[in-house]
């Protein structure tokens, strides 16, 4: 299922919204980098992919401008040991 992930930069976060609930992941960004600082799905949308899929358009966005994905959030930690394609060195 396609979900629809809205990047909000003046925010430093992508969300997706279901339900007038709001699930995110707030990063900082440098010249050189993304950090995801923190991810939240509430728990009426937990269990569904959520947060993974927030975490990828991130790093894509990252990847995408040049940005060495980085976390400090323990998900995107874990998610990033999972997927090392997004890996930059």
């Amino acid at each position: 299922m396609e979900r629809e992930i809205i990047h909000l930069p003046e925010k430093n976060r992508f969300e997706y919204q279901e339900n007038d609930r709001i699930a995110f992941v707030e990063y900082v960004q440098t010249a050189e980098s993304l950090d995801i600082k923190h991810t939240f799905v509430p728990n009426f949308l937990e269990g569904q992919g959520i947060a993974s899929a927030l975490v990828k358009a991130a790093y894509d966005y990252a990847l995408t401008n040049g940005l060495k994905p980085k976390a400090t959030c323990s998900y995107a930690v874990t998610w990033l040991q999972r997927h090392p394609e997004y890996q930059k060195e």
